[in-house]
């Protein structure tokens, strides 16, 4: 009760403090962050006494206070909250790479591959098979020949595979789960988000050979392109890991705003240098854990996830408001069997990919860590957009429906099978609100994990 009392006082101040502040240079994105962060914060405490994840909140809140609902926040206040969304990614990419241990990944490494490469590969033949009869619904496809509907259908696939790192970490935060369908998982999931950009990249230039684009073209990115942003983010990555190591082992000051300098620095870095920014930053991460004392990475990782929680918060937020539910009512008839079989794809894959890899028991638990969609899915769809203007439209308009559904359903399947599998601390219940010590934050700004 009391959170929906802060949310009806949020909404009536909104109501009056907005009209004051159109014309305010820059006020519009400030309100809307303020009142996203509070907003969403009590929504994603709501969720949480309902059993939920909070971030199944964050986005409802998105959803309902954004322009599919009743527009607190207009689509002018969160274009201008982009750069909110690339600091998220930026943390989450590099949170990600320090949870990872080179000993865990010479011993993981392999099962973690088989896994992956099973899930990944049937999912996608699936999610390929299902959408060749499915297209010819779309009215831009209802003429469409067999070799149209085949290349779209494969570039289709190679992004509806796509899984969420964004998702596994915000839960991972949340619950402070930790062993090892926890690892297993993130760690698909990493290493999926590498390959199908890979995947991506490799279909929708077979999509623009067999059917070239009349619009505007987002290639010249070639194989060369291709192998410098893949490859040129691991040296940039490695090269700012060393960096962020030596600072922790000869200067180790203010943790707290360097950790979000990291962030800004690298998303900066490989926007510059036309590197892929995920996995940079998941490459500094990496070394930089594995190559500072353990105390030192530590230290850093907490003061980074301090500094993500109130973004995290936002980014959710932000990506539910993308969400339009009236425009998805005429595309139930796609969305429903797409979601289904993937879902299905990815537990077959990784039923088949654990037992390969040796691990029969991680099939079962392992496969909800994956459901979940959202963040470089929708990056992908805009670029298919682009690429396409005529025909483009209906297959993003479609990605993100599936990926709104996924979104919401992912985290709920990744709790339950962290709940299952006994990973969660036991201090770590969906209705208890955790409270940090006053120096672990700066301010008395609540814990948003």
């Amino acid at each position: 009760m009391r959170r929906l009392i802060i949310l009806a006082f949020l909404l009536g101040g909104m109501q009056l403090i907005q009209p004051l502040g159109d014309t305010g240079r820059g006020a519009e994105w400030l309100l809307a962050f303020g009142f996203l962060i509070l907003a969403a914060y009590s929504v994603g405490e709501i969720a949480a006494g309902l059993g939920l994840p909070k971030i199944v909140g964050y986005l409802f809140a998105g959803v309902v206070f954004g322009p599919g609902g009743i527009l607190v926040i207009t689509p002018s206040a969160t274009a201008a909250l982009a750069p909110v969304s690339s600091l998220a990614i930026a943390l989450i990419a590099y949170l990600a790479g320090a949870e990872l241990r080179w000993g865990e990944v010479r011993e993981r490494g392999p099962a973690i591959l088989r896994i992956m490469t099973a899930e990944l590969g049937i999912t996608f033949v699936l999610i390929a098979a299902v959408m060749m009869p499915l297209l010819g619904r779309l009215d831009s496809f209802s003429q469409a020949g067999t070799v149209e509907l085949l290349a779209f259908s494969l570039l289709f696939a190679s992004v509806a595979v796509i899984h969420s790192p964004a998702v596994a970490m915000a839960v991972l935060s949340e619950t402070r789960a930790s062993g090892r369908v926890a690892r297993t998982t993130l760690g698909v999931v990493l290493l999926a988000d590498v390959v199908v950009v890979l995947l991506f990249s490799g279909f929708l230039a077979l999509a623009r050979a067999l059917v070239p684009p009349t619009g505007m073209d987002t290639g010249g990115t070639g194989l060369w392109g291709i192998i410098w942003e893949l490859g040129g983010a691991v040296i940039v990555g490695a090269a700012l890991g060393g960096l962020v190591s030596l600072y922790l082992r000869f200067v180790k000051q203010e943790l707290f705003f360097f950790a979000i300098m990291i962030a800004l620095v690298g998303a900066a870095l490989a926007n510059l240098l036309h590197v892929e920014t995920l996995l940079m930053l998941l490459v500094a991460g990496f070394v930089s854990e594995n190559v500072s004392v353990p105390e030192d990475g530590a230290a850093l990782r907490h003061a980074m996830e301090r500094s993500a929680d109130p973004v995290f918060v936002v980014f959710f937020a932000l990506a539910g408001t993308q969400i339009i539910p009236r425009e998805f009512g005429g595309m139930l008839v796609l969305i429903v069997p797409i979601v289904l079989v993937r879902m299905f794809g990815i537990w077959w894959g990784t039923k088949v990919g654990a037992k390969w890899a040796g691990v029969p028991d991680d099939g079962p638990l392992v496969w909800q860590g994956l459901v979940a969609q959202a963040g470089v899915g929708l990056g992908l769809a805009v670029l298919v957009a682009e690429a396409y203007p005529a025909r483009g439209g209906d297959l993003a308009a479609l990605f993100v429906a599936v990926i709104a559904v996924n979104q919401f359903m992912g985290p709920v399947f990744f709790r339950r099978a962290l709940e299952k599998s006994g990973e969660i601390p036991s201090g770590s219940t969906p209705t208890e609100e955790t409270e940090l010590p006053e120096a672990q934050l700066p301010g008395a700004y609540p814990d948003l994990r």
